[in-house]
């Protein structure tokens, strides 16, 4: 649960324009409706329909089935000019939908309703919020100008959809000049926005490790080569890679997170399995932490006569924010927000989101808006059973996209 100190703000609902207002009872069905369909990555055919059907009716042009289950949405505006631009602007805009392995325990009418599988992340905010700024700006062309790409994202949780749909043309015809994106978080109260330049979140790196001993009795560890030992003493070893070669200026974690090894106890096991993940901001320690987590298992085991099988592989890198794009994003949702507590720009997590993808394409930012509400017992992290969000950050959601929509240039 995040801290008593995260209690809502006073949400100021005359902030939000009163159409937006108005579409408040649609998104908080459209996000049931899909909260009770959950979908994992690459499998998300019902929420991918779903989306389509909406945005057929309201007669958007879209394009489906892009890296599987992917849409994309292309809104052009009809607002008049002053001036002649030498080219229009393009803003695309991402929401993810896939959901998360996870059985809900939440007692709430709109549970999933498929066994194992649950929305624990808020993607299917994302994508209603995402819905309802399309329907929005397809009502109101005449309020901006340019186009729009608003683009559904499949597996964000894994294996990755941002990279597929980036290879099948989702940021061409029309180029896109700037991307946006939220997350729904529950680590910030309703009522807050974190936006900041830079670094948000982490890059995502993973690896597993089997350690190849000697088998034997318990009683007679001379004659073995103890992979449990030999693993021990590696999980203690990749600590002091951050602790000792990281500077300590930098953030970066080494989490080991499975260890299995052995069958019973009076025998030394011959094998040891271990897994883990490794996050940092700095892009510049890409490609640092494979190679010296190899060479303290390597070190390690031939210190113990062992061998080992190391898979490492890199996931997502970290999410950079374009500083101008950053500072945009804060100029609109400071009209959303009370300030200055409205905004958080110190909201940095170990997280990571594929996102990052589509910001070293183009400059963008994505943000975080705060959905915690400790008093209706709505504040469990992310990826936990009980997860669920306060519904008035949808509206919220929608208000700030269309501003951005309005105001990019």
């Amino acid at each position: 649960m995040v801290s008593t100190s995260s209690k809502p703000l006073n949400i100021d609902l005359s902030r939000i324009r009163s159409d937006i207002q108005a579409l408040q009872p649609q998104l908080v069905a459209w996000r049931r409706k899909l909260h009770q369909r959950p979908e994992l990555g690459f499998q998300e055919h019902l929420t991918a329909e779903f989306v389509a059907e909406k945005l057929q009716e309201w007669g958007i042009e879209h394009q489906t089935g892009i890296a599987k289950t992917g849409i994309v949405a292309t809104i052009r505006g009809q607002r008049s000019e002053v001036r002649q631009k030498e080219k229009e602007t393009v803003l695309a805009i991402r929401a993810d939908m896939d959901a998360l392995p996870i059985q809900e325990e939440n007692d709430v009418p709109y549970r999933s309703q498929h066994d194992g599988v649950m929305h624990a992340c808020g993607h299917d905010g994302h994508t209603a919020i995402a819905l309802g700024t399309a329907y929005y700006l397809s009502q109101h062309l005449d309020t901006f100008s340019g186009t729009v790409k608003i683009i559904f994202q499949p597996a964000e949780e894994g294996p990755g959809g941002a990279k597929p749909m980036i290879e099948a043309g989702v940021l061409k015809n029309p180029d896109v000049d700037a991307i946006v994106g939220l997350h729904l978080w529950n680590n910030l109260p309703l009522g807050t926005v974190g936006v900041r330049s830079g670094a948000l979140m982490a890059a995502v790196e993973k690896f597993h490790c089997t350690i190849l001993g000697k088998g034997g009795h318990g009683a007679m560890p001379h004659q073995t080569i103890d992979s449990v030992v030999v693993a021990a003493q590696i999980v203690n070893a990749l600590q002091t890679i951050v602790a000792r070669n990281v500077d300590p200026i930098e953030s970066a974690v080494v989490t080991v997170g499975e260890l299995h090894a052995g069958t019973a106890l009076n025998v030394i096991a011959d094998t040891a399995r271990m897994s883990g993940t490794v996050r940092y901001f700095n892009p510049k320690l890409e490609g640092y932490f494979a190679q010296r987590i190899e060479q303290v298992i390597a070190g390690i085991c031939q210190s113990h006569g062992a061998k080992y099988e190391l898979n490492y592989s890199h996931l997502y890198p970290p999410v950079i924010n374009d500083p101008g794009m950053a500072e945009f994003v804060r100029s609109q949702a400071v009209r959303v927000v009370e300030t200055p507590l409205g905004i958080v720009p110190e909201c940095q997590t170990m997280g990571g989101e594929d996102m990052s993808f589509f910001l070293q394409q183009v400059p963008g930012c994505y943000f975080f808006l705060g959905a915690a509400n400790l008093s209706k017992n709505l504040a469990y992290p992310h990826h936990h059973p009980r997860f669920d969000f306060d519904e008035t950050a949808l509206g919220m959601g929608v208000e700030i996209f269309v501003r951005c929509v309005e105001n990019f240039s």
